[in-house]
């Protein structure tokens, strides 16, 4: 992204991953499952694919992870968690 959009870059790294997540009011844990659904309520694929990554390097487990989808299956839609399953399978075959 910073060769193409270098301040966007910037301010991901500064203020997103600099700042925010390193907020002491929630766990890094806490804020992956936060985003996590948040990025399955919005159907955005490309962005969940390295937020779920990131949420396994945060201590989530992939059991909580597929139980998150299968939550949000019943809150931002059907399709939306079918998306996420597919995601999923792809990045927890990675690792």
């Amino acid at each position: 992204m910073g060769s193409t959009a270098p301040k966007l870059a910037e301010l991901t790294d500064d203020v997103l991953y600099g700042d925010i997540w390193e907020r002491p009011q929630l766990s890094k844990r806490d804020r992956s499952l936060i985003t996590v659904a948040a990025l399955i309520a919005m159907n955005r694929p490309d962005q969940l694919r390295s937020h779920l990554a990131l949420a396994r390097k945060n201590g989530v487990t992939e059991e909580e992870l597929v139980e998150t989808i299968t939550q949000m299956a019943f809150y931002a839609g059907w399709p939306n968690a079918v998306s996420a399953v597919a995601v999923a399978k792809e990045v927890f075959q990675k690792n």
